[in-house]
């Protein structure tokens, strides 16, 4: 028995764009009699001459070819892909960075005795609308659902760094029980419940989440789409760049974004207005849209910045219970008390 073999495809950009992202931009073709495809993109009919000789009326450099379900044989210019795999390339590797590992010597109660990394981010993409995706805008942000805010003791901190880390568990839970035959309904509901096992309760709009869910399981968003979407609408991410994800006989049919997702709204803020006060990020910056650098500062780079030129409006606005002031003095008390553990 011969293997089934995916269907060719064509893209063409209609639009101008530079690529084919937009429905009515990439096509299945169909197959002919002479056992050769025809994209039926800007499909065209044959004209006979006096003899019954067919020719393409969008110039001679395209064959006529017969349907196999018969009729006017017709042309196209536009080409089709190889049968084998259907012809879409892919960026190989996915942008997917777990961040460092921790993986360095501790001593007796668990203190990081190797090099840290403080604000780390892990490097991620999201898909806006485009062929892989069936369309759908996974990058689209919906609102935020995780909240970033500062409890009132130190120990907290731990909870609060555990943010994303939950969210990435809760996306793949909710992630695989979709594929293994659950309701999107399901699914959200099994990802919600991971994403508490992890993190403080009160920091995640739950039933926010849940929706967010089934939106992202049943459209053709991925699970890094969703983990991407749900730290993204709650600013804890930031965009390196657009790069090509996917293509057709070269024409882009899905692009990517790439981002350097933290743990926490205020680690993003603090890496973007902290990393250009330091000269080891200047040649290097935020990577590139293919290879994104979301390492954190080490403990010296940390030490070094001058948090009195930092604007941190945004995360104040977030904590409206709380006047500046106390949040700056508690913010200062945070950061010392975690440079005491670090260096001890």
């Amino acid at each position: 028995m011969t293997p089934a073999q995916a269907q060719p495809l064509c893209a063409a950009d209609l639009d101008g764009s530079g690529d084919a992202e937009t429905p009515g931009e990439t096509a299945q073709c169909s197959e002919m009699t002479d056992g050769s495809y025809l994209c039926p993109i800007q499909q065209a009919a044959c004209v006979a001459d006096a003899v019954g000789a067919y020719s393409c009326p969008l110039g001679s450099q395209y064959p006529c070819a017969t349907p196999i379900g018969g009729g006017t044989p017709s042309c196209s210019p536009h080409a089709c892909t190889s049968v084998i795999g259907g012809g879409i390339e892919e960026e190989d590797p996915v942008v997917d960075d777990p961040g460092a590992p921790n993986d360095g010597p501790v001593d007796a109660d668990g203190n990081c005795l190797g090099a840290i990394e403080i604000f780390a981010g892990r490097a991620v993409r999201c898909r806006p609308a485009g062929l892989k995706t069936t369309f759908s805008n996974c990058c689209k942000d919906r609102g935020e659902i995780v909240k970033d805010g500062m409890g009132s003791s130190i120990s907290s901190i731990g909870t609060k760094i555990a943010i994303a880390k939950g969210v990435w568990t809760g996306m793949k839970a909710a992630y695989t029980a979709f594929k293994a035959g659950a309701t999107a309904s399901q699914a959200a509901s099994a990802g919600a419940n991971a994403i508490i096992v992890g993190i403080d309760p009160t920091s995640i709009a739950i039933s926010l989440a849940i929706n967010f869910m089934m939106d992202f399981l049943l459209s053709g968003c991925d699970q890094q789409d969703m983990e991407v979407g749900m730290l993204r609408g709650s600013g804890m991410c930031h965009e390196v760049g657009t790069y090509c994800a996917s293509t057709i006989l070269g024409v882009c049919v899905q692009k990517a974004k790439s981002h350097c997702c933290f743990n926490t709204k205020l680690g993003r803020i603090i890496q973007e207005q902290g990393r250009p006060q330091l000269a080891s990020f200047n040649a290097v910056g935020w990577g590139t849209a293919k290879k994104p650098y979301c390492r954190g500062f080490t403990a010296e780079e940390f030490q070094a910045l001058d948090f009195s030129k930092m604007d941190l409006s945004e995360y104040y606005s977030d904590i409206e219970a709380r006047v500046q002031s106390d949040i700056q003095i508690d913010m200062k008390d945070r950061i010392d008390a975690y440079m005491e553990t670090v260096n001890p």
